[in-house]
């Protein structure tokens, strides 16, 4: 028994450091994005146009995919919603308050194959492209950050109908070709 008692605890403790590092980075990441502030929907929103079950991946600043956000919101991969209207598009992540992307604010959508922590086949992704606000904070500059958000619809059908939606609203009108990486 004593010769497995210091390598359990020496395997515990390790386990233990980790653990506690991870938790200290997530915390460190969410003070860094404290001042991104997601849009919250309107209370006189337009009825939805299209919506589509997807698989909602990750935000990051755009232009780079391994760099995750940890927005309000949108901070955790999760089963989610996209619900497409004349004013915008709306993000419902299960279990947590909708974000809301208003149509000025939309960038376009994109095909794109991968993002942090997910690799899929070649355009298997979407990248929806928008502006994201940006809390007023002495420290930082306000104003507007560009941010990816990333989705994989699970209905490979609705595919094509969430990019014909989503770009029939913006006023950006970017996402006609495609694009295998971030």
């Amino acid at each position: 028994m004593p010769e497995r008692l210091i390598p359990t605890l020496l395997i515990a403790a390790v386990l233990a450091l980790l653990f506690f590092l991870m938790w200290r980075g997530w915390r460190a990441r969410r003070r860094r994005d404290a001042t991104l502030a997601p849009y919250p929907v309107p209370e006189d929103a337009l009825p939805a146009s299209l919506r589509a079950q997807t698989l909602y991946v990750a935000t990051t600043r755009h232009g780079e995919p391994l760099e995750r956000l940890a927005i309000a919101g949108l901070g955790f991969r999760s089963r989610a919603e996209l619900a497409v209207a004349a004013d915008g598009v709306t993000i419902g992540i299960r279990g947590e308050a909708p974000v809301f992307v208003p149509r000025a604010a939309i960038r376009g959508i994109r095909p794109a194959t991968w993002t942090i922590d997910r690799v899929v086949e070649g355009d298997g992704l979407l990248r929806l492209s928008w502006l994201l606000g940006v809390r007023a904070d002495p420290s930082k500059a306000s104003g507007e950050q560009t941010v990816d958000s990333y989705f994989r619809v699970t209905d490979p059908a609705d595919r094509g109908r969430v990019i014909d939606a989503i770009n029939d609203i913006s006023p950006a009108r970017a996402g006609a070709g495609t694009e295998s990486e971030a």
